[in-house]
C-alpha cells in the first residue's frame, strides 16, 4: 500500500501515539486469549525440553547420552512446528478472521495436551 511516511504526508494514514496503540491492543480480549494460548503452548514446550531427558533416564532406564539424544528430537520438531502452525494460523485467519485463527490454535493446543497425556501413560519407547 506504500511507504509508512508517504502515507501520513498525504493524510492517508493516521498518526498514532505508541501509548494509543498499545492500550487498543491491550483492550482487545483477542489479543488477551492469544497470549493465553502461546503461554501455554509454550510452557509446556521448555518443560518438555527442560524435564524429557530425565524423564528417559528415569522411566526407560536409558543412558544419559541417549536419553538426551531422544529429548532433542522433540526440540528440533518444534523448529517445523512453529513455521507450520503458523502458516495455518495464517490461512485459517485469511479465510475466517481472527476468529479462524483463535479455532485453529485451540484446536492444536487441545491436540497438543491429548499427546503429552498419552506419551506420560507410555510404556515402551
Amino acid at each position: 500500500k506504500g511507504n509508512y511516511s508517504d502515507l501520513k504526508k498525504k493524510g492517508l494514514m493516521p498518526e498514532i501515539s505508541a501509548g494509543s496503540s498499545f492500550r487498543q491492543g491491550a483492550c482487545n480480549l483477542n489479543t488477551w486469549l492469544l497470549f493465553i494460548q502461546y503461554g501455554c503452548c509454550f510452557g509446556v514446550e521448555l518443560t518438555m525440553n527442560n524435564a524429557a531427558s530425565k524423564y528417559f533416564q528415569d522411566v526407560f532406564l536409558l543412558e544419559t547420552e541417549s536419553a538426551s539424544a531422544i529429548a532433542s528430537i522433540f526440540g528440533w520438531m518444534n523448529l517445523f512446528a512453529r513455521g507450520l502452525g503458523g502458516f495455518a494460523s495464517d490461512k485459517c485467519n485469511s479465510k475466517a478472521g481472527m476468529r479462524g485463527r483463535l479455532w485453529w490454535q485451540s484446536i492444536c493446543l487441545v491436540i497438543e495436551g491429548a499427546c503429552v497425556l498419552w506419551f506420560s501413560v507410555t510404556t515402551n519407547l
